[in-house]
């Protein structure tokens, strides 16, 4: 009976270590895209609002503010993931030297234990400045 206990305990501690494992991964995941989704739309954002008016008349690198923020909203909606809910905020988009401060908030909900949601909350900011080689 004695060895019965212990092949349920060691059951049961092999299923909450493969749940806890599968919790991690996910979350990990889903920081990782939400980073690399802002880090890429980010760069795109500022090429894309890039002003070549203003760099072949005085040499200065600049963007539009109002271009990259359009830019930046559609590119990021287009790739987010639909599961989840974003809270953009961009805090500070210089346009000379172009500089953008961004922070991006998601809400995850990982599982429901006894009528109880867990949510986490994933936070990522992002400080870029456009660089050009010369």
């Amino acid at each position: 009976m004695k060895e019965s206990y212990w092949m349920i305990f060691i059951v049961m501690l092999g299923v909450i270590t493969i749940v806890l494992i599968n919790l991690f991964q996910t979350l990990t995941n889903t920081d990782e895209h939400n980073y690399n989704l802002l880090k890429e739309t980010t760069e795109a954002a500022m090429i894309d609002a890039f002003d070549l008016g203003t760099y072949t008349a005085t040499g200065n690198i600049r963007i539009d503010r109002e271009k990259f923020v359009e830019n930046f909203i559609r590119r990021f909606a287009e790739d987010a993931s639909l599961a989840q809910e974003y809270t953009i905020e961009i805090y500070d988009v210089h346009e000379l030297p172009p500089k953008v401060s961004i922070l991006i908030k998601s809400k995850h909900t990982a599982a429901a234990l006894n009528n109880e949601i867990i949510d986490f909350n994933i936070w990522n900011r992002l400080d870029a400045i456009l660089e050009v080689p010369y």
